[in-house]
Formats: C-alpha cells, structure tokens, sequence
C-alpha cells in the first residue's frame, strides 16, 4: 500500500505554539505529530509513503530521512505552493500503483485498513473517509445518499453531522483535466465539483479523529496523545 502525506503547512494559526517548521512538525509530547501520522501508517501496513513538502522542507527531510519503522519515504517538493489538489497531482507522478491513500499531514484518524482495502479493491472509484462528530461547524458537512457522497455543505451550520475527515482512496488519473503544477483546492475546486458528476464513494470511521489546525486542538492532541 502506498501513501500521499501533505505536510507542506505553514501553520500560521498555530502561532506561536509553532514556530519555525512545517505545522505537521508541531511537538505532541516530545515528538511530531506527522511521527504520530506515521507511525500509525506502518502498524496499518502501509509500505511506501510520499511526503508532499513546500514550507521548510529540510525541517521534515532531516528528521525522517528516507525510512521509517519500516516503510520506504519519497519526497516531492513543491516550489511554490500548489494547494492541496496541485500538490497531489505533483505527488501522483511517484505513486507506483493505480490506486493511492492520501492524508492531511496535520490531522490524524484512526481507521479499519482492513475494511477499508476490501472496500476499495471491491469498488476502485473514489472513497473519502467520514467522521461523525457533535458539531461540525468548524468543518462543514458532507451529505450522503446510497453509498454516495452527494454534496458539501460550507462551515455554517453546528450541530451533529458527518464531515470529510481528510483521507481520500484515489484512483492515479482523477486529476488529468488539470494543468500540471497549477494551484488549486482538491476540497473546493475537484470535490465539490465532482462529486455531483461520477461515483465518489464514503467510508465512516468512528476511530478517533483529531485536527491540529488551531491553537485549541493542537492542545487536546497534546492530551489526547500522552
């Protein structure tokens, strides 16, 4: 299995819990959250991960080298920044097999891999991972009929419901209508484009879910992850 990790962040609602490296770089207990990430990619089997950098990428390179418990790690360095969709496509070029994982390197959830391969080896079309949380405010809702995802409501309304928990199934070739080393959002300017289109599949997880965009969370994480 291989892996896309996008760790290119700047962090700067962090400020100034962190300071000077890339956001999944925070310190959670004396190490990296994206060792955390990591780590938690290995034990699920995972056995090639592509890091997707652009904001002090030495920070992550020297760190990390080109190893951890053992999965092979490839870095793909972005120039100057391409937002999550362009720095995927750029990151698609090093992926070896049709289908690949892709995470946020700065929020972490915990999923059945086994349930979740089956899934994909039975479909091979799109699955983006769902976490149903309290409030999702903060994130916006993903709203769901017959197996599918069918839209994206923007971050209005609180209240329960079911939000994108950034980890997508992709198949290699789903961003071949976009010009090479182009700047886009994959949420805003792919998902919720496509998604209306052709067949994007979900998977709900109730592992635990964290995001460390903000001072608040970086916090509970620290806590959480004791």
């Amino acid at each position: 299995m291989e892996a896309i990790v996008l760790s290119g962040g700047f962090g700067t609602r962090l400020k100034p819990l962190v300071k000077n490296v890339p956001k999944p770089m925070a310190i959670i207990n004396k190490r990296p959250f994206l060792e955390i990430l990591l780590n938690s990619l290995a034990t699920k089997g995972f056995e090639r991960v592509i890091l997707s950098l652009h904001y002090k990428p030495e920070k992550i390179k020297e760190h990390f080298n080109y190893s951890f418990k053992g999965m092979i790690l490839d870095y793909v360095i972005e120039e100057s920044p391409l937002g999550t969709g362009g720095a995927i496509k750029k990151s698609f070029k090093k992926v070896k097999s049709d289908q690949v994982y892709v995470f946020n390197g700065d929020s972490y959830l915990d999923f059945n891999i086994d349930f979740t391969e089956s899934f994909r080896q039975k479909i091979k079309s799109p699955i983006i991972l769902l976490k149903e949380l309290d409030n999702v405010g903060r994130y916006g809702e993903v709203k769901i009929k017959d197996n599918l995802i069918i839209g994206f409501q923007e971050k209005k309304n609180s209240g329960p419901g079911l939000i994108n928990a950034g980890v997508y199934i992709l198949n290699k070739n789903i961003l071949r209508d976009y010009p090479e080393n182009y700047k886009f959002s994959f949420e805003k300017d792919y998902l919720a484009v496509k998604v209306c289109k052709s067949p994007h599949y979900y998977f709900i997880s109730d592992g635990f879910f964290i995001d460390i965009g903000i001072p608040e969370d970086l916090l509970i994480a620290r806590e959480k992850f004791k």
